[in-house]
């Protein structure tokens, strides 16, 4: 039995001397003394000691694990919950316009363009001579309301008329000499002598005419191939509207009333507005000016 601090350990040739840090120094022939207090020290004894490494080991948990917890959301921003939902559009409701009240009927005295507003409007159609049509008695300058479809239109005013235009019909044109005089139709052509004896059938308290004016250089008046017919007022308007409805039998190209014109060629546009020419006469407010081709008519 070896005592406490000295080992010996035989080894052939040498002699080994163990120390508390566990190395060996090999020192042949010589006796290896330890130190007491090392050998005995803690560390030493806990290597002398015949315990196994896994009982030094920390005790391993076997209890099942908690299951991993759920992700959470990220959590929303404060000012996001506070913000009031964003309203959804509301479809605008579009207030429809009261038709025009109707107040009366007039009739148009010539083929009349229908429009949707006046000056700045459409051409929506052209409404024929005759045609009744439903009034709402407001005026815009020239223009006057009618009432299409419970739509509010407009016409010029100086074609509506309270009473229906005449027709014309055939045989009703007459060629008789006229009674009060016809010394205005020398010079004229046929077809304005056609015109002078039929408006003075159909117009008998009209007894004034201009006929043929010679001096009148670049007029039809000086070829004879024109008359005035002098009248004014809703009679003159009346005599307008009746030659424009024979104009093909009278052999009629142009009609001059009210500041207004009318020409076969352009027949499409009805009656246009001319320039002001500085005079009741020169605007044609007291005669009816009738040109007409020479010899076209079939009366």
């Amino acid at each position: 039995m070896i005592r406490p601090g000295i080992v010996k350990v035989a080894i052939p040739g040498a002699a080994v001397a163990l120390v508390a840090t566990g190395s060996a120094a090999a020192l042949p022939g010589q006796q290896v003394h330890l130190n007491t207090s090392i050998a005995s020290s803690s560390l030493q004894l806990a290597r002398d000691s015949a315990i196994s490494r896994d009982a030094l080991r920390p005790p391993l948990d076997v209890t099942p694990s908690a299951p991993a917890p759920k992700p959470k959301a990220a959590p929303t921003a404060k000012h996001l919950k506070k913000q009031a939902p964003i309203p959804k559009p509301t479809p605008t409701k579009t207030r429809t316009a009261e038709p025009p009240k109707v107040t009366g009927s007039k009739y148009t005295t010539t083929d009349v363009n229908l429009w949707s507003l006046p000056l700045t409007g459409v051409l929506l159609d052209v409404l024929p001579k005759g045609t009744k049509v439903s009034v709402s008695g407001k005026v815009d300058g020239i223009w006057a309301e009618v009432v299409s479809d419970g739509k509010s239109r407009w016409v010029k005013a100086q074609y509506l008329s309270a009473t229906k235009p005449v027709a014309s019909t055939a045989g009703a044109i007459s060629q008789a000499a006229c009674k009060s005089g016809s010394s205005v139709e020398d010079g004229l052509t046929q077809d304005a002598i056609r015109v002078h004896r039929a408006v003075c059938a159909k117009f008998p308290d009209i007894s004034s005419y201009g006929g043929l004016r010679s001096g009148d250089s670049g007029s039809e008046h000086s070829s004879g191939r024109a008359l005035d017919i002098m009248v004014s007022g809703s009679e003159g308007q009346e005599v307008a509207d009746w030659l424009h409805a024979n104009y093909k039998k009278l052999g009629i190209s142009q009609l001059i009333w009210s500041q207004h014109i009318w020409t076969v060629q352009r027949s499409s546009e009805g009656w246009r507005s001319m320039e002001d020419r500085g005079s009741t006469t020169a605007n044609h407010y007291d005669h009816v000016h009738v040109s007409v081709y020479g010899n076209s008519g079939t009366v």
